[in-house]
């Protein structure tokens, strides 16, 4: 039955099996193997004749139950669960990517996220093309024949740029190329990743979704909208499994051959958290929308990036693609880095620590923690300011936000 609602959606998921003591909560199968009855029937779960679980490395109960539940909140035929946002990112990449291929990307890119594409998978003869990810223009003259995906995050973390995920797609299936978005900015319970094109959703289910900090996790979300036999490293998939060549793929090849399936402790807490996802969101974002109003009035503060500002330049397009509350977090800048130090050393109810979307607030300063390793020049390329803070909003009330950060200004 399909339910309306993302509660509705989310509480009805079934278990594939009944529990044996009927329990309303999926039981946290802590356990490496898994026993057979006969020869036959380990030939068949091993061979994927059948979907029986045969090693925790590759699938187990408590794992699938959240993967479950994640696709019937998002509607995808596919979620694989990973222990970390990253581990989604390089699952993806290594599956796409070949000697001699490139990526399209943008230089606005998580640190981490932009160290893999620019360092790491550079000795391995792939290319990364940056671009400006807002111009579809400069995207559409970087993608060529050898082109295995266009990457992007729907708001830029920490620049808080939008791109224009419908003009995007367009492009991409004219070229037939893939279309990977990170989404963790705003979570898959209000934004619907294929609606505006996407074809691979990578999620940090760390943030929103671990419902306080609980756990690392990532997701890997196939919507099932893209012709993979134009994918050269999965053309001979696509011959036998159609749109499903991706997953299948990744299930029977890269995510079990790298080994970071996420654990049946992170999947039972994170499949909690998907149960006040909603709640927290609405509060989270509600309250980030009107902190950067109230934050502009403070004249010590140079400026404010918010897109559901109506000042920034990205409000329209990022109220079109998230609505009036794009995601809770913000970024502000001080005359100067000293200026920031300052700030982040004088708050009291806001936490100093990394990490997005916490139940907690969370506070920054980008250039010297995520991009510390960079250069100046590097920083400069990506648009990391030393001037920059940023802040992950919490549970806590606007009022007690505001005022801890008006008297950390002094």
């Amino acid at each position: 039955m399909n339910y309306s609602s993302y509660e509705a959606s989310l509480l009805s998921t079934p278990y594939s099996k009944q529990d044996a003591y009927r329990s309303l909560s999926i039981p946290v199968y802590n356990t490496a193997a898994f026993e057979f009855e006969t020869a036959a029937d380990m030939e068949a779960a091993f061979c994927g004749h059948n979907q029986e679980h045969v090693y925790s490395r590759i699938t187990n109960p408590t794992v699938q139950y959240f993967e479950d539940r994640v696709k019937a909140i998002t509607g995808a035929p596919e979620a694989t669960a990973l222990n970390s946002g990253m581990a989604a990112i390089c699952n993806t990449i290594l599956l796409l990517a070949y000697n001699g291929a490139n990526i399209v990307t943008t230089r606005h890119l998580f640190g981490n996220t932009f160290s893999f594409l620019a360092n790491t998978l550079k000795p391995y003869g792939v290319e990364v093309r940056f671009c400006d990810v807002t111009d579809v223009e400069d995207v559409n003259r970087n993608i060529d024949q050898n082109t295995c995906a266009v990457f992007l995050e729907i708001i830029s973390n920490p620049q808080m740029e939008v791109a224009d995920l419908k003009a995007l797609s367009r492009i991409t299936r004219e070229k037939n190329v893939p279309l990977i978005a990170d989404t963790t900015i705003i979570p898959f319970s209000v934004f619907r990743a294929a609606d505006f094109g996407v074809n691979i959703e990578i999620v940090s289910s760390t943030k929103y979704v671990s419902g306080g900090a609980t756990s690392l996790g990532g997701l890997i979300i196939d919507h099932d909208n893209f012709d993979w036999h134009h994918t050269p490293k999965l053309k001979d998939w696509a011959e036998q499994f159609g749109n499903a060549a991706f997953r299948v793929k990744l299930r029977k090849e890269i995510h079990r051959n790298l080994g970071a399936y996420m654990t049946p402790q992170t999947a039972y807490m994170q499949s909690l958290g998907l149960e006040t996802l909603n709640l927290r969101y609405e509060k989270q974002s509600s309250s980030c929308c009107k902190l950067a109003a109230k934050l502009q009035e403070l004249p010590q503060i140079e400026s404010v990036n918010y897109p559901g500002l109506k000042d920034n330049p990205y409000y329209d397009i990022s109220k079109e693609q998230f609505g009036l509350n794009p995601g809770a977090m913000l970024t502000f800048d001080m005359a100067s880095k000293k200026e920031s130090f300052d700030l982040i050393d004088r708050v009291k109810l806001i936490r100093r620590a990394t990490n997005l979307f916490d139940n907690k607030s969370l506070i920054i300063h980008p250039a010297t923690t995520i991009f510390g390793t960079f250069s100046p020049a590097q920083r400069d390329e990506m648009n990391i300011s030393d001037k920059t803070i940023r802040l992950s909003v919490g549970l806590e009330e606007v009022e007690d936000l505001f005022e801890d950060i008006q008297q950390a200004i002094g």
